[in-house]
């Protein structure tokens, strides 16, 4: 399951340029194979779609599973721009994601280590292997990037 995480993080970085550029939290998403081949795509889309699930990683799951046509993505990669939080960590759970990859964490959310780590829950039917900090600079200024604009600093 070796293959370039910072191509993968590019891609969810371009997603995230998507959604900064629509108005909405600068957080993209990739979904790999078990061969490291994007098989879904998005980015936030909360206020565009009015729908509080509408993270960039609930939507990449959901394209993912109508891509391969089943709700479980075994072998499968997640690779999005910031650690998750607590719904979408407990949707790559039950999708059984293989692999999340991530770049800046999140203290004040994240589920993936920062906050809670569902990922190694020994109370849950699933273990996710986790990778962080890929390309976490570049993840972090487009965020501050936003916030500082949307406060008019």
């Amino acid at each position: 399951m070796e293959y370039d995480l910072y191509y993968l993080m590019t891609q969810a970085m371009m997603e995230a340029e998507q959604a900064f550029s629509s108005g909405e939290v600068p957080v993209g998403a990739v979904l790999a194979d078990a061969e490291g081949r994007i098989v879904a795509r998005a980015h936030n889309q909360p206020i565009a779609l009015n729908d509080p699930t509408a993270h960039a990683e609930i939507l990449v799951l959901r394209k993912a599973g109508v891509v391969g046509q089943n709700y479980r993505l075994a072998g499968s990669t997640l690779v999005v721009t910031i650690e998750p939080c607590l719904m979408c960590m407990g949707a790559a759970v039950n999708a059984r994601i293989a692999r999340l990859v991530f770049g800046a964490y999140d203290p004040k959310a994240g589920a993936a280590g920062s906050l809670y780590d569902v990922s190694r829950d020994d109370r849950l039917n699933h273990r996710i292997e986790v990778t962080a900090g890929i390309m976490e600079q570049e993840c972090r200024a487009l965020l501050r990037k936003f916030f500082r604009a949307r406060r008019g600093n």
